[in-house]
């Protein structure tokens, strides 16, 4: 497809699909919705297909011809996967060059030499913190399994005392910081400021990580009091290699890309002219692209060749990124498409008109959308993409620190009580080694906890910006 062509569908996508009533649009985004559910929970279909389905039936019933839905759909699924498809792709490549290179190895055995028993779970969550930064939710739970049943092991901790920190500082990156997909697609949905949403999100992150982290650890530990089990111990992905990069390098190659955007958000509020020479340079430095383009080509000499990598070893490391991530991209996408075509209906404008008797801000209004949906899907990925296609037009009318918010209630909604439909539910279920109650009393009430004092910090925040 010529790029005159993705232009001219993007344009024909933007016209309305359908004239129909607020009753029915109303109805055809709840059988839209229910469809995506059905087909997930019920049928075990692949959210990919789900979403498709969800957003012809969205269209069928809201009176929207076929073609038109179609075009909607495509228009949308485009978009997404060029403004958040290479970033995703990014973020992969880097988070298995810090994996394979020891990097990930080197911050956790230098942090957990540093701490003693009083501490260790507030290690373990700075070390999720850092380590989950730059990669998804379920490769820094296989990386940081082995580190967290050793730990417990040698010190003779509660599994939960150590692992509930290390899954809250996973599941905070995964829900609230970009550039992890769910963030990324609502900052394009909502049209917010990325630099501005990733100072913001840290501002909440912190906070949410210690209350669900290690303040949580010491309820779970004396509800669930499990030992290790000793047949999940997996070798670490250095274990084989000769050396590995230092600390100091590793931390600041994970962090470059951060202090980028971050420079670029800085520069943005000091300088505030778009034509300035200064904030012209930091657009492009502080760019998502741009940042993690830069940290992966850094991260190919300070990690891949710290570690005595060829460079037909970190050819192949980058290829072996990129596999895993292709179903995330296709969900992505296919939300992406969803989010289009529920704008395209008229559903955006539709909770616009309805909402204006509501006295409901958005940002509480968003959350709740993203808890129906995370609850009734599982994927907090499909709740943050739908959440954020539902609520981007109230976002026109917002200041750029609270559209930032606004990201940031749709992510927190996102995590909300995590239970038998999300796959990382069975994840933490099978490593850690309990049973299905006690998972639910764990990890389900951590993330349940994560969404409420992250919607908190969020609603707090947003009476003084």
């Amino acid at each position: 497809m010529t790029h005159l062509s993705v232009e001219m569908l993007a344009a024909d996508a933007a016209e309305p699909i359908t004239t129909a009533g607020h009753a029915q649009l109303g109805i055809a985004v709840l059988a839209g919705i229910a469809v995506i559910v059905l087909l997930i929970t019920k049928f075990k279909l692949h959210a990919f297909l789900s979403l498709i389905i969800g957003s012809l039936v969205l269209g069928a019933v809201a009176g929207a011809p076929l073609d038109k839905t179609v075009t909607s759909f495509s228009a949308g699924l485009g978009t997404t996967v060029a403004g958040t498809g290479v970033l995703i792709a990014l973020g992969a490549v880097l988070g298995r060059l810090l994996a394979d290179s020891g990097g990930a190895d080197q911050i956790v055995d230098t942090i957990l030499a540093k701490a003693g028993r009083q501490t260790m779970p507030w290690a373990m969550v700075l070390i999720a913190g850092i380590v989950g930064l730059p990669i998804f939710f379920e490769v820094g739970i296989v990386l940081l399994i082995p580190v967290v049943l050793l730990v417990a092991k040698r010190g003779n901790f509660s599994l939960m005392r150590i692992g509930i920190p290390a899954l809250a500082g996973l599941s905070v990156m995964h829900g609230l910081i970009p550039p992890h997909p769910g963030p990324l697609v609502a900052i394009d949905a909502v049209g917010a400021n990325l630099g501005v949403t990733l100072a913001l999100g840290v501002v909440v992150a912190i906070p949410t990580a210690i209350v669900a982290g290690p303040v949580f650890s010491r309820y779970a530990a004396r509800w669930v009091d499990i030992q290790p089990p000793e047949n999940l111990v997996p070798e670490r992905a250095s274990d084989d290699l000769e050396k590995r990069p230092g600390f100091g390098i590793t931390v600041a190659t994970v962090l470059l890309p951060v202090v980028m955007m971050l420079a670029k958000a800085l520069v943005d509020i000091a300088v505030d002219n778009p034509e300035h020479q200064v904030q012209k340079v930091f657009d492009v430095i502080g760019s998502p692209l741009i940042a993690l383009l830069t940290a992966v080509i850094v991260a190919m000499f300070t990690l891949g060749r710290a570690a005595g990598f060829t460079r037909g070893r970190i050819a192949a490391t980058v290829e072996k990124s990129l596999g895993p991530i292709a179903g995330v991209l296709l969900i992505v996408g296919a939300g992406g498409g969803f989010k289009q075509t529920l704008v395209d209906a008229g559903v955006g404008q539709m909770i616009m008109d309805i909402s204006k008797g509501w006295h409901l801000s958005t940002l509480l209004l968003a959350w709740l959308i993203a808890v129906t949906i995370r609850l009734a899907t599982g994927s907090a990925t499909v709740a943050t993409i739908s959440a954020a296609g539902l609520v981007a037009p109230l976002a026109a009318e917002l200041s750029t620190p609270h559209a930032a918010l606004l990201v940031l209630a749709i992510g927190s909604g996102s995590l909300f009580f995590s239970h038998v439909n999300d796959a990382g539910f069975w994840l933490v279920k099978e490593y850690f080694g309990m049973n299905v109650g006690q998972t639910l009393k764990t990890w389900s009430v951590m993330e349940t906890l994560i969404s409420v004092v992250g919607i908190v910090c969020v609603l707090l925040l947003s009476l003084v910006l």
